[in-house]
C-alpha cells in the first residue's frame, strides 16, 4: 500500500505544471539559473531514475526540502506533527467517552425516549459541518463565557503540552462527529447480539445483568468500534485540515494547505506519504487487535 501510494504521489507530482526551479529561484530568474537548479534537484533525469532516487531517499527517511523554507521535510513535519496528536489525542478520548456510552445506552433501551432522543443526537452529528461545529463551540464557550466571567477556553492556537487546553475544543469538535459513528456502530453491533444463544444462556445461570454486558454482549460487539478507531487514528494524525485552521493549530494539515497553494511539492508529497504510512501503521495494529478481543480470528 505504501508503495502504491508513493507511485501515485510521485507521478501527481511530476505532472503538476509548477516549475520546482521557478518556485526555488522566483520568477525572474535566468535560463541559465533554472537549469542550474534542476540539474541540481535530479529533475533533468528520466521519471524512472527520479523516482528510483525518490524511493531510495525514502527509504533513508529522506523527504525532500522544501522549496520554500529549505528545510528538511521531514524535520519540517516532527515540528508540527505534535500539535496535530494533541487534537487526535482528545478528539480520540471524546469520541470514545460519548459514542460508547451512547450506543450501549440506545441498544439496551431499543425504542424507548432515550433512544430515540440519541438517534436525533447522531443525525446532527454526523449532519453538522466540522467547521460550523467548531466556529459554534468557539462562540460559545470560549467567547460567550468569558463575557460572563468564566474564561477556560482560549480562541485557538498552540500552547504546547503545557497547555493541554488548548486541545479541548478542536478534540471536542472531532469527538461529537466521530462519537456519532460510534454510537450507530455500537448500536447496531449489539442489536445483533442481544438474543444470541450465549447471551440467553449467560442470563439462564443468574449471571448479573453488568456481567452479561461486559463479558458477553461488548466483548463480541466491540469489533466495529476498533476497526473505526485505527481509522481514525491514523486520519486524525495524519492533519484534520479543516479543524487546524478553524482553530489556528499549526498541524501537518495546515502545513500541507500551505504547501498546495505554494506549490511547494517535497512538502506535499512528505505530507501525503508520511500520512500514508500513519494510516498502514493504525489498521495493522487494528488487525493485531482482533486476535485478542476475538479469539476466533487466527492469522496464518
Amino acid at each position: 500500500m505504501i508503495f502504491f501510494v508513493s507511485v501515485i504521489t510521485f507521478l501527481l507530482s511530476y505532472l503538476v505544471p509548477a516549475d520546482p526551479a521557478k518556485s526555488i529561484a522566483g520568477t525572474h530568474a535566468t535560463p541559465q539559473v533554472l537549469a542550474r537548479i534542476r540539474h541540481d534537484l535530479g529533475l533533468d533525469k528520466p521519471i524512472y531514475v527520479q523516482y528510483a532516487i525518490y524511493v531510495w531517499h525514502l527509504l533513508h527517511f529522506n523527504l525532500g526540502y522544501s522549496y520554500v523554507t529549505q528545510q528538511p521535510v521531514f524535520t519540517s513535519i516532527m515540528q508540527r506533527f505534535p500539535a496535530t496528536v494533541m487534537v487526535a489525542l482528545f478528539g480520540i478520548i471524546f469520541e470514545l467517552l460519548i459514542g460508547i456510552p451512547i450506543g450501549m445506552v440506545s441498544a439496551l433501551k431499543q425504542y424507548s425516549i432515550r433512544d430515540r432522543a440519541f438517534t436525533v443526537f447522531n443525525l446532527l452529528g454526523i449532519a453538522a459541518p466540522s467547521f460550523w461545529l467548531g466556529l459554534i463551540l468557539l462562540y460559545l464557550l470560549a467567547f460567550q463565557l468569558p463575557n460572563a466571567g468564566i474564561n477556560i477556553f482560549p480562541l485557538g492556537g498552540y500552547g504546547g503540552w503545557s497547555h493541554p487546553i488548548n486541545g479541548v475544543l478542536p478534540g471536542l469538535t472531532l469527538g461529537i462527529g466521530g462519537a456519532a459513528w460510534y454510537s450507530r456502530m455500537l448500536r447496531s453491533s449489539m442489536l445483533d447480539i442481544l438474543n444470541a444463544d450465549y447471551v440467553r444462556a449467560a442470563r439462564a445461570k443468574g449471571l448479573p445483568e453488568r456481567v452479561v454486558v461486559a463479558r458477553h454482549i461488548m466483548r463480541n460487539a466491540i469489533g466495529p468500534i476498533v476497526t473505526l478507531l485505527g481509522m481514525d487514528v491514523g486520519w486524525f494524525l495524519s492533519g484534520v485540515l479543516v479543524i487546524e485552521v478553524v482553530f489556528s493549530i499549526p498541524g501537518i494539515g495546515w502545513q500541507a494547505w500551505q504547501a498546495i497553494q505554494t506549490s511547494d511539492i517535497p512538502m506535499i508529497m512528505g505530507t501525503v506519504q508520511f500520512s500514508a504510512i500513519l494510516i498502514v501503521l493504525s489498521n495493522l495494529v487494528v488487525d493485531i487487535a482482533y486476535t485478542w478481543l476475538d479469539p476466533r480470528v487466527k492469522y496464518s
